[in-house]
């Protein structure tokens, strides 16, 4: 499996240390800028989420242990900083562990969802399930 640039366990200490929300946004958009390159082949609508304002594109990739990676994008900078977050929550987890996974507790642990709109947080809630949706298509796929 490849190495996911970000690192969630960072991402908690380095929001500890940062002191305001203009930091914290600077900061975001600095993890938004670390994703791959999403391949242009692959902005498709399977791996579109309709439900974001953001043009956001999620993909999950398995590799052959089981465990999961993911590639995205956004045509936004601190959405795509979300997507950023949201993805290295969900790395190197396999399928059972991300069902299990609440993505909700992980936002709240960096206190994002307080400083989010209702329609961006309408937009994380569509991004968790379509890294859900995904990741059991594949694992029906492998069965």
């Amino acid at each position: 499996m490849e190495p996911f640039p970000i690192d969630f366990d960072r991402v908690i200490e380095t929001f500890d240390f940062l002191n305001d929300w203009d930091a914290r946004y600077h900061f975001i958009t600095e993890l938004g800028e670390q994703l791959p390159k999403f391949p242009d082949a692959d902005r498709v609508d399977a791996y579109l989420v309709p439900e974001c304002m953001s043009t956001v594109f999620i993909q999950a990739l398995r590799d052959p242990q089981g465990h999961y990676t993911f590639r995205g994008d956004c045509d936004t900078s601190t959405v795509k900083g979300v997507v950023a977050i949201l993805l290295a929550m969900f790395h190197g987890k396999t399928a059972q562990q991300i069902v299990d996974f609440d993505a909700d507790a992980g936002f709240e642990t960096l206190g994002l969802f307080d400083h989010l709109s209702p329609s961006r947080h309408v937009g994380v809630y569509a991004m968790v399930q379509r890294v859900k949706r995904q990741v059991a298509a594949l694992e029906a796929g492998s069965s």
